[in-house]
């Protein structure tokens, strides 16, 4: 494999000294491009842009094409591992994602397979691979699942959900129900990862989007035991180095010291968690990514600035900091307030 020209985002995982703090951007690759929305529109519509192995790397590029970013993260959905189980994923224009075939009872679980990802996700390798090779050793490639807990609301309520009824339903009446779907994602996640390390993923992050939804014991029981599980089944060496781990609960501020006990290497932080308040809760234990509000890029140049500097701050000296934005960009982002904040952190933290 070619030699990497930019580790800078590696080592910061690994707490090792760098120049200056490495930064990507969750949905670094999306709407708020306009080169974007040309490829999304060449492609038909979402999920064929994630099958077209050609236009996934395209698109997993162009941000790298017009800011100085520390790393890609492949082009994907964190719904790919249930569409593979045959509940039939589709987007709803203006809806966010849905299921043809929602769980709803204990035969719709006991009829899922564990995925294997090399032929059930064929397209996912494919684009890893590609993506991989056409970085030619730029920055390192991140691949990326959506967490058991995650997965398994979208597939319990059908769709995205306000209030996660029928989940929490299933989780205080038949919680081991729900522990036999969690068991069969935290394994098809293992799968799913490890394949996406083989086919040239340099780091991995796990998304525990609706983590942050449970209770302090739901959160244990349900989320991040699996999460524990799925680090521990990771093949964390590739291609002679460390492949580093990075787990993000949103809503996950008060766990951050349980979650840095699993074996991973990273916690992402979302914007409502000081990050010098994480760094003396978890030590030197893990590296932390994060932690800027998205929403502090509709705003002046001046707060853009003010919001990087105070985070920098808060974090302070020394290694095992990633710059980002506390949880994805949003379309609506001048891409003009992107280079600023790409610039502003670079130009700080090398100070």
């Amino acid at each position: 494999m070619t030699e990497l020209k930019n580790d800078r985002f590696l080592r910061a995982l690994l707490r090792q000294p760098v120049d200056r703090t490495p930064i990507w951007i969750m949905r670094q690759a999306g709407r708020y491009l306009p080169e974007y929305r040309a490829t999304r529109a060449q492609a038909g519509d979402f999920m064929s842009l994630c099958k077209n192995t050609e236009l996934a790397c395209e698109v997993t590029l162009q941000p790298l094409d017009r800011f100085e970013l520390d790393a890609a993260i492949l082009f994907s959905d964190i719904l790919t591992i249930p569409d593979a189980m045959g509940l039939g994923l589709y987007f709803a224009e203006g809806e966010g994602p849905k299921f043809h075939k929602p769980i709803r009872t204990e035969q719709d679980i006991e009829k899922l397979e564990v995925i294997n990802t090399f032929s059930d996700l064929t397209y996912v390798t494919d684009a890893v691979a590609t993506i991989r090779r056409e970085l030619n050793g730029r920055v390192p490639l991140i691949g990326f699942s959506g967490s058991p807990w995650t997965l398994a609301t979208y597939m319990i309520e059908g769709q995205s959900s306000r209030d996660f009824s029928r989940a929490k339903t299933m989780l205080y009446t038949q919680p081991q129900l729900l522990h036999q779907l969690l068991e069969k994602l935290a394994l098809s996640v293992i799968d799913y990862l490890n394949a996406q390390i083989a086919s040239g993923a340099q780091a991995v992050q796990i998304f525990d989007t609706w983590g942050g939804a449970l209770s302090h014991s739901a959160y244990k029981e349900f989320s991040l035991a699996y999460m524990q599980k799925i680090v521990a089944g990771l093949n964390t060496e590739s291609e002679g180095r460390q492949v580093p781990v990075i787990l993000f609960t949103k809503g996950g501020g008060q766990w951050l010291s349980a979650m840095a006990d699993t074996g991973c290497h990273c916690l992402g932080l979302d914007w409502s968690t000081d990050i010098g308040v994480a760094r003396q809760l978890v030590g030197d234990r893990v590296a932390l990514q994060g932690n800027m509000d998205p929403a502090v890029l509709r705003g002046s140049d001046d707060s853009i600035t003010t919001a990087v500097t105070s985070i920098l701050e808060s974090f302070g000296s020394g290694s095992g900091h990633i710059f980002n934005l506390g949880h994805g960009i949003t379309p609506d982002i001048d891409p003009a307030k992107v280079k600023l904040l790409v610039d502003t952190v670079q130009d700080q933290s090398a100070k």
